[in-house]
């Protein structure tokens, strides 16, 4: 089974056309764009790899603005694994499930968390739901004693 070796981003984005009012709709996307079989050298060793690349958008409707982020993930498995991905993804653009579950969640940990901030930076709300505290939740915490 494959892992991934290196994560890079290449592009980061945020712009805000407008000042924001009324109600935002934010549709986040994850996407490969494109999968390429690269040489990894390891010590004296060269390995066969995949570096996959891909873009992360958080869209701020009705155009208020849009995060975009680029990278690449380098990822390391067996010669056939990487020839059989390679294979797949020339043939019509799909990579395996199993594998292509591993990149989207390794890309969303890593753009979800640079989203966040660039967010804040721009004064745009927050591409992600935010954890809240209500007040029944409040009351039921202060109502907890605590036995050590």
């Amino acid at each position: 089974m494959g892992m991934i070796a290196g994560f890079n981003f290449t592009k980061i984005s945020a712009e805000r056309s407008d000042l924001i009012k009324g109600k935002v709709d934010i549709n986040n996307n994850v996407s490969i764009k494109n999968v390429e079989e690269t040489d990894l050298s390891l010590g004296k060793q060269k390995q066969k790899a995949l570096k996959f690349t891909f873009e992360f958008t958080s869209k701020y409707e009705p155009s208020f603005g849009a995060i975009i982020l680029e990278g690449d993930i380098l990822f390391l498995d067996d010669p056939k694994a990487v020839k059989d991905i390679m294979a797949s993804w020339q043939k019509d653009k799909k990579i395996p499930k199993e594998i292509m579950l591993g990149l989207l969640n390794t890309v969303l940990a890593k753009c979800n968390v640079q989203a966040l901030i660039l967010s804040q930076e721009i004064n745009m709300p927050p591409p992600i739901p935010m954890p809240n505290v209500s007040a029944q939740a409040q009351e039921k915490a202060e109502k907890k004693e605590y036995i050590g």
